[in-house]
């Protein structure tokens, strides 16, 4: 896996075009303000190791939300950290499983459309924590 983190002070997205026909269309237009947003490559050899992947996943992002004090995540599928890549299924069963873990244990957690290109606004901190790999 590759994690590419973004603390922001204003984070938005709106959906551009369907990227995935299995998915429904639809348009979509969010804002965040003061959260961590993981832009989440998903690599082939992961989903072998799937409690393991999304456990460190989990504490990446923690971790790094508690060093700028925030509670709210944003996880973005973004096969563009690597060469090689997982299958859809098994990258959304990811970014799912840390959804549903981080909200689990009192987090906001939200995901921006999976299958979708979406135009992004990105409003980030300049800090020693706020932009990690």
């Amino acid at each position: 896996m590759r994690l590419l983190m973004v603390y922001c002070w204003n984070f938005s997205y709106k959906t551009s075009q369907r990227g995935l026909e299995s998915v429904k269309e639809f348009d979509e237009e969010k804002e965040f303000e003061n959260a961590l947003v993981g832009f989440i490559h998903v690599d082939p050899q992961d989903i072998a190791q799937l409690s393991d992947v999304v456990t460190k996943l989990i504490k990446n992002l923690k971790w790094t939300a508690r060093k700028n004090k925030t509670q709210q995540f944003v996880l973005h599928s973004f096969a563009h950290l690597a060469e090689s890549k997982a299958n859809l299924e098994d990258s959304k069963q990811i970014l799912d499983l840390a959804q549903e873990r981080l909200r689990s244990a009192g987090y906001t957690a939200e995901q921006t459309p999976f299958g979708y290109f979406i135009d992004l606004q990105v409003n980030a901190h300049g800090n020693f924590f706020a932009r990690l790999y």
